[in-house]
C-alpha cells in the first residue's frame, strides 16, 4: 500500500506548487483606476488589494477615470473601510500597509478621455507616476491600469525617459474604447515599452461556469463574505455582492510566480508576444464587407465643411448602440475640412453606427462594420509595430472560455484564488 502513498504525495505537492508559486521579490506597484465611474468592480478590486497589501510595495493609487465620475475621494473612502477592519486582519497577517500611508500616495489624475493627440496637461496623478518611476531602485515600477491610459500617456509624454523604468499591465477591452486616443499615442510613440494588454482573458475570472466543483462568483458573497467586517458589508453594494473584479487579475499576476515571464502559468493569466497592434484606417463609410478584429483601433477620416474652429476640437459624434442604449464617441476637427475619430470595438458583433454633428452641412452618414472574435488577427500596413516586450491574450482556440480569448488561463485558477481569499474573509467574521 505504501508504494502508492509517495507518488500521491509528490503529485499533490507538484499540483500545489504549480498552482501558486512564490514571487521572487516583493513588487513595486502603482494602481491607476477609474473607481467611482461607470463600473463598480474597481471597488471590489480595491478591497481585495488592501486585504493582501502585505504582498506589495504599493507606491501609488491614482484616480484616472477616462469616463464617468471617478475621483480619488472614492479611493479614500475604501481606505477608511479597510482601516476599520485592519485590527482583525492584523491578528492573522503581519505587514499589512497602514491606512495613513495609503492615503499619502492617493492622487487625482485626469477626468475624461484624452483628446485626439492622446495627451493633454499634467495632473497630480501623472506627475506621481513620473516621481515613482524615477526613484533609485533596481526593480521596475509595475503600473497596473484598471481603467483608461490617460495618466500613463501623459506621464510618458512629459517624461519619456521613464519608459525603461516601468512595466504596464492593462485591463483593456472596454477600457480601450474609452481611451483609444491615449492608447494610440502610447503604442505609436513607445513601442519598446514592456506591456501586457489583457483585452479578454480577465473575463475568465467572473465568467459563468457550469463545472459542479467550481466556486460560483454569484453565491460567493453569501458563503464567505456576508457578515465579514465593514468591507464585507460594503461589498454587497457592488453587483449585489456578485464577484466580478475584472481588474483583479493584474494583482493576481503579481502574486504568483515570476512576473518577468508573462508566458508562464499564473493566477492572473498567461500571455503571448505579439508584434503588431491592429490599426485600420477608413476614408469612407464601411459596409458589411469590411471586417476588423475586436479591440482594433479603427480610424475614420471624413471630408466635411471647412470651418474656423480650432484643430483638435470635438465637433462630431459617432453614435453606436449597446444593450439598447445609444453611446456617443467624440470626433475631432483636423483642419481644412478634415474630420477624424478613433473607435475601438470591444466585442464581436455587427456594428451599426452613425456620424452626426451640429456643424451646418456636415454629412450625416450611417454605416456597418463586421467585428470578428480573434485578436490581433491579420496584419495591415497601417498597424502599430511593436517591440519585443508586448504581450496579449493567448490565441490558442483551446484556451477560449466560450467566446473569451485566453479565458481559461485564468478560469482554471478561480477556485484556488477564491478559496484563498475566503480564509481572509473568515478573519473578518471572527467576533
Amino acid at each position: 500500500m505504501n508504494r502508492f502513498i509517495l507518488p500521491f504525495i509528490l503529485w499533490f505537492y507538484s499540483f500545489t506548487t504549480i498552482a501558486q508559486q512564490k514571487v521572487p521579490i516583493k513588487p513595486r506597484i502603482l494602481i491607476s483606476s477609474d473607481i467611482g465611474g461607470t463600473d463598480p468592480d474597481d471597488n471590489q478590486s480595491f478591497i481585495h488589494l488592501f486585504m493582501y497589501s502585505e504582498l506589495f510595495n504599493i507606491e501609488g493609487l491614482v484616480s484616472s477615470p477616462s469616463f464617468g465620475d471617478g475621483n480619488k475621494e472614492e479611493i479614500l473612502r475604501m481606505i477608511s473601510l479597510y482601516e476599520k477592519d485592519l485590527p482583525k486582519l492584523k491578528k492573522h497577517q503581519k505587514g499589512l500597509l497602514s491606512p495613513d500611508y495609503l492615503r499619502s500616495i492617493t492622487k487625482q489624475g485626469r477626468h475624461g478621455a484624452a483628446p485626439y493627440i492622446g495627451y493633454s496637461t499634467a495632473t497630480d496623478g501623472s506627475e506621481w507616476i513620473i516621481k515613482c518611476a524615477k526613484k533609485e531602485n533596481k526593480q521596475p515600477l509595475w503600473v497596473l491600469v484598471w481603467g483608461g491610459l490617460e495618466d500613463v500617456a501623459q506621464a510618458l509624454h512629459d517624461a519619456p525617459e521613464i519608459q525603461n523604468k516601468i512595466r504596464i499591465i492593462w485591463i483593456g477591452g472596454p477600457n480601450k474604447k474609452w481611451s483609444a486616443n491615449s492608447y494610440s499615442y502610447i503604442v505609436e510613440n513607445f513601442p519598446n515599452l514592456w506591456f501586457i494588454e489583457n483585452n479578454a482573458s480577465y473575463y475568465g475570472f467572473f465568467s459563468n461556469n457550469d463545472d459542479p466543483d467550481s466556486v460560483k462568483t454569484t453565491d460567493y458573497y453569501d458563503k464567505y463574505i456576508a457578515g465579514a467586517g465593514h468591507m464585507g458589508k460594503d461589498f454587497k453594494n457592488y453587483y449585489d455582492g456578485n464577484v466580478k473584479m475584472g481588474d483583479t487579475p493584474t494583482l493576481l499576476y503579481m502574486m504568483d510566480g515570476n512576473p518577468n515571464d508573462p508566458t508562464r502559468e499564473s493566477w492572473g493569466g498567461s500571455f503571448e508576444k505579439f508584434s503588431h497592434s491592429p490599426r485600420v484606417v477608413y476614408n469612407d463609410i464601411t459596409t458589411v464587407k469590411d471586417t476588423v478584429a475586436y479591440c482594433t483601433v479603427t480610424e475614420f477620416h471624413l471630408k466635411g465643411p471647412i470651418t474656423n474652429i480650432p484643430n483638435g476640437t470635438v465637433c462630431f459624434w459617432m453614435e453606436t448602440t449597446l444593450k439598447g442604449k445609444v453611446q456617443k464617441w467624440p470626433g475631432f476637427y483636423m483642419g481644412n475640412g478634415e474630420y477624424a475619430i478613433k473607435y475601438v470595438p470591444k466585442q464581436a458583433e455587427l456594428l451599426n453606427y452613425k456620424f452626426t454633428s451640429d456643424i451646418p452641412n456636415f454629412p450625416v452618414q450611417e454605416g456597418k462594420l463586421v467585428v470578428e472574435n480573434v485578436w490581433p488577427d491579420k496584419k495591415h500596413t497601417t498597424d502599430y509595430k511593436l517591440g519585443k516586450n508586448w504581450y496579449t491574450d493567448k490565441s490558442d482556440p483551446k484556451l477560449y472560455d466560450g467566446k473569451i480569448q485566453g479565458g481559461k488561463t485564468i478560469l482554471k485558477w478561480r477556485n484556488d484564488i477564491l478559496m484563498d481569499w475566503a480564509k481572509r474573509w473568515k478573519w473578518l467574521s471572527e467576533k
